[in-house]
């Protein structure tokens, strides 16, 4: 079994920084697509960033030149560092990989609560 589990959320000034990481463990896998999505209070998950295997990355409108998902695939880890940050970035961060282990399978990190104060 893989299980993603994400550290480096907290609480954040507007204007301030945090840097996410989020680390899948197990055996047997590749690590292909991941990715971060978030969840703000009374809203649906929306997608944060993507990051290919070899490094292709995309961007929510929202985040562009704000955001930037990186990945250690030596780790099989990815990272969100999250620089400028705005009270509505306020949401539970949520890792996911796309992870082949004989098949291809989805798995979610249990997700890290980003508040930002203004």
């Amino acid at each position: 079994q893989v299980q993603l589990v994400e550290s480096g959320g907290g609480l954040v000034q507007a204007g301030g920084s945090l840097r996410l990481s989020c680390a899948a463990s197990g055996s047997g896998f590749v690590a292909n697509d991941m990715a971060w999505h978030r969840q703000a209070p009374g809203k649906e998950r929306e997608l944060v960033a993507t990051i290919t295997f070899a490094g292709t990355t995309n961007y929510a409108d929202s985040v562009k030149g704000r955001f930037t998902i990186s990945r250690d695939n030596a780790k099989n880890t990815v990272y969100l560092q999250m620089n400028s940050l705005k009270p509505e970035d306020t949401a539970v961060y949520y890792c996911y990989a796309r992870v082949y282990r004989g098949r291809y399978v989805e798995v979610w990190g249990q997700g890290t609560l980003v508040t930002v104060s203004s």
